[in-house]
């Protein structure tokens, strides 16, 4: 039986995390952010600090160093099992070592575990990654640095094993956040907005591209820090070319430019309006009991559940008269409202509309395979293209079984999806989406909800775009290799992304020229962009990072087969990729050992989870050998992880447990 611990015990031990410093760089719509974690081992026996928590499922982790007293040590990328083994050798034999690695089941979530840490030492430990900024509906680009991650239900069936975790008062969390943001754009910065007290904007130039803003003080840990950043004329299209790292071998991907496009199609008026009204538009709904939590510590009236409901009778009193539509619900079991889709008229508008406000979270856990696989089974409706709205919190174990599923049948429908209230996983939310080939929303209250869910249906209306294309014109003796998954989307001025890696010689005052070329509603149409090949300057290898992530992606998408089996040609190249560009993948992980610590850390090792703020305590699915928490941010969050308190003696052979 595992012990629930790892919060404030009841003999007050305390925890070894004493700050959080984040720093925030946004180049246009690029955000690097820059984390720095400093501990402390206040207690009279050497420890071992654990922490979990979320990142946005896209983002790059590319650095990860520790300062432990005087000495530096930069952590280098490996084959996660290696450096597993790597780590638990340094802890066996005496020797300080920190690893960092994404969990098995989500790429949202990733847990450091600090090791051997002296009575009386400080460590700092050094977290950098990069990730697109999302357009919100009224232009704004969007970033969240998560606070809160939920307990992820483990669907029944599962191998995986069940941990019951509890959560602490932001009031008792003894660790503190700071966190600053620095904006630059080639176009003025004309605002910048949060859910969260900001100090007031400050302009570090008069053309006012620059920009800096920081958290007020008294920032509670019960929110995600949500930045709106707004730009002049934000649907500029754009081409960063970043020059290849020196060091690096021409003809890789760290070793050659790469560029990054960003486009806004803009499709023909006559085109957009004759937009056709039909549809079929099934809606599933998360009726799972973490849906009824508050929101933000606020109201107790105000829940995802309720903010989920509001959202889904904006949509519904949205339609248009002759579509079809059905509503789903589901929690460990799953319901629907009509046998299959039914026309949308007067009557079955009211009696969704009953049945959708009598709803509440009270149907178990979170279960979301069972009604989509029921949803894919249900034959189409000729000339109604089917429209799926997934409304949940995200708060499932199994996120890239969900993802799959949906990619699989991506086909047949296109996929819109909403993270309700705080903590939603952005792996699961963006990745319904992205596989689906729809648009992704975050609501996190009543702020903000109409324009996102008009703009989602506004989407789903626009007929499919088709026989999408992507051409270059380079000059002779360079060639572009697309680095992005194939475009299965285009929404009336959605940005689209493009990285590619530039093979050749050229000179730098030589343009290029990208086109996206297309058919819509039996139309074609192109959209192409012009761009010098001169590389940019000051970008590091943001790009190159992003670029390599998007690949990494796309080859772990591909390893998990229907069979569940590995593929191993997959792997290699996911963990060569993964180590030549230094950003994290789920085959690897980050692995740091101070091999100049001076004498060996004799035991017992005592195991200390990190405890972070949240709502209440509910089962969490999680891995046999790294349990997952209800746990959070890079920041703050809510409730901890659940290893028990290991034991370690001095230099006694391997710690117990840590397999793979």
């Amino acid at each position: 039986m595992v012990n629930c611990c790892g919060l404030l015990t009841a003999q007050k031990e305390p925890v070894p995390l004493k700050s959080i410093e984040v720093e925030l760089q946004v180049r246009d719509h690029v955000a690097t952010v820059v984390s720095t974690l400093n501990y402390e081992n206040k207690e009279d026996k050497p420890v071992e600090a654990v922490f979990v928590f979320p990142l946005p499922g896209d983002a790059a982790v590319c650095h990860f160093s520790a300062k432990v007293g005087q000495t530096h040590i930069v952590a280098e990328v490996k084959e996660k099992q290696q450096a597993r083994e790597e780590y638990d050798d340094a802890l066996s034999s005496g020797q300080q070592a920190f690893l960092l690695e994404e969990s098995d089941q989500s790429p949202d979530i990733f847990s450091l575990s600090v090791g051997s840490l002296p009575p009386g030492e400080s460590a700092s430990i050094r977290l950098e990654y990069v990730t697109e900024l999302a357009v919100q509906a009224d232009d704004g680009l969007r970033f969240c640095l998560p606070a809160v991650l939920n307990p992820r239900y483990q669907p029944q069936g599962s191998e995986d094993v069940s941990v019951q975790v509890t959560s602490v008062p932001a009031s008792l969390v003894p660790y503190s956040l700071s966190f600053s943001a620095r904006v630059s754009s080639p176009r003025p910065v004309s605002k910048v907005e949060s859910s969260c007290s900001l100090e007031p904007l400050q302009y570090l130039n008069t053309d006012q591209t620059q920009a800096m803003v920081k958290l007020a003080a008294g920032h509670k840990f019960d929110r995600d820090v949500e930045l709106l950043i707004y730009y002049k004329d934000a649907h500029q299209p754009t081409a960063v070319v970043e020059a290849g790292q020196a060091s690096a071998k021409p003809g890789t991907l760290m070793g050659d430019p790469v560029v990054m496009v960003s486009l806004y199609p803009e499709f023909p008026q006559s085109v957009m309006s004759s937009l056709a009204s039909c549809g079929e538009f099934v809606f599933l709904l998360d009726r799972s009991g973490s849906m009824k939590r508050s929101i933000n510590n606020s109201k107790q009236e105000e829940t995802p559940i309720s903010s989920a409901r509001d959202t889904l009778l904006l949509l519904l009193k949205s339609l248009s008269m002759g579509c079809y539509f059905n509503i789903y619900s589901f929690g460990s079991t799953f319901e629907h409202i009509f046998p299959k889709s039914v026309e949308y008229n007067e009557k079955s508008m009211k009696k969704a509309l009953k049945k959708v406000e009598e709803m509440q979270a009270d149907l178990g856990g979170t279960e979301i395979l069972k009604p989509l696989k029921h949803i894919y089974k249900q034959p189409c409706i000729p000339k109604q293209p089917r429209q799926l709205f997934v409304f949940t919190d995200g708060e499932v174990g199994n996120t890239k079984e969900v993802i799959d599923l949906v990619k699989k049948n991506a086909g047949s429908h296109r996929c819109f999806s909403f993270g309700i209230g705080e903590g939603a996983s952005s792996a699961l939310i963006n990745g319904l989406a992205k596989e689906g080939g729809g648009h992704a929303q975050f609501i996190t209250g009543t702020d903000r909800m109409q324009p996102k869910v008009m703009q989602s249906l506004r989407f789903a209306l626009q007929p499919a775009v088709e026989d999408i294309s992507v051409t270059w014109d380079l000059p002779k003796g360079v060639s572009a290799t697309v680095l992005s998954p194939p475009i299965t989307a285009i929404f009336q001025g959605q940005r689209s992304l493009i990285y590619a890696q530039l093979t050749g010689q050229c000179l730098e005052a030589a343009e290029g020229c990208v086109m996206v070329k297309y058919s819509l509603a039996g139309h074609p149409s192109q959209n192409q962009l012009h761009f010098h090949l001169k590389p940019a300057e000051d970008t590091g290898l943001t790009i190159h990072r992003l670029a390599a992530r998007t690949l990494i992606r796309s080859l772990e998408l591909e390893d998990r087969s229907d069979r569940g089996q590995q593929d191993e040609g997959v792997k290699k190249k996911v963990v060569e990729l993964s180590v030549q560009s230094g950003v994290s993948s789920s085959f690897t992980a980050f692995i740091a050992v101070n091999k100049d610590s001076g004498e060996s850390i004799q035991g017992p090792l005592a195991r200390r989870n990190i405890p972070t703020p949240g709502f209440y305590g509910q089962t969490l699915g999680c891995s046999p050998r790294r349990r997952l928490g209800a746990v959070p941010i890079i920041g703050c969050s809510a409730a901890p992880l659940n290893h028990g308190v290991k034991m370690f003696s001095g230099k006694a052979g391997k710690a117990s447990g840590r397999g793979s």
